[in-house]
């Protein structure tokens, strides 16, 4: 499921960034299906109660069943945020979206020795079972750069070629 997670993000990331690129070779991955229903009904008590013991800044939350867990999207610290919770209230992830002010000064001068002539356009934090995993896009004038961050070590994941 770890992997599942990183590679859709990976996959997904650029969407989200809202980058227009061009893909001269298109390869379309179907992924599989995830049932995302808006949900009314009361979420239970144990979810709510972790919710608010890991997010308790976070304003305006908005709920979804997902595959027997819940997700919750929500604003803290002027950020984006996504978690989803398994059913007992245990957390599985926790992604924050964020920009280059929000990645840790040695991790930004990590990308910035690396992409010196480029610019930090995202920094997306990634927290699922105990790692800590950074998603930053870097781009110029050319090219779109998803570089990931953990433990130290980086690795350019994807590079696109801007639509000119």
């Amino acid at each position: 499921m770890k992997y599942n997670l990183i590679r859709w993000l990976l996959t997904m990331l650029p969407l989200v960034a809202g980058m227009n690129l061009l893909a001269q070779d298109t390869v379309i991955q179907t992924l599989p299906p995830i049932t995302v229903t808006a949900t009314t009904k009361k979420l239970p008590e144990k979810v709510w109660k972790n919710f608010r013991d890991y997010f308790e800044n976070a304003t305006d939350p908005k709920w979804y069943e997902m595959n027997k867990s819940y997700l919750a999207e929500f604003m803290m610290d002027n950020k984006d945020n996504h978690a989803l919770f398994n059913k007992k209230g245990k957390l599985i992830y926790h992604i924050s979206y964020g920009y280059e002010n929000s990645l840790p000064e040695d991790l930004r001068n990590q990308v910035k020795a690396s992409y010196g002539d480029y610019n930090i356009t995202r920094a997306i934090k990634v927290n699922e079972a105990n790692r800590t995993i950074w998603v930053v896009n870097v781009e110029d004038a050319k090219n779109l750069i998803m570089v990931r961050l953990e433990n130290g070590e980086m690795e350019e994941v994807k590079r696109y070629e801007k639509a000119g």
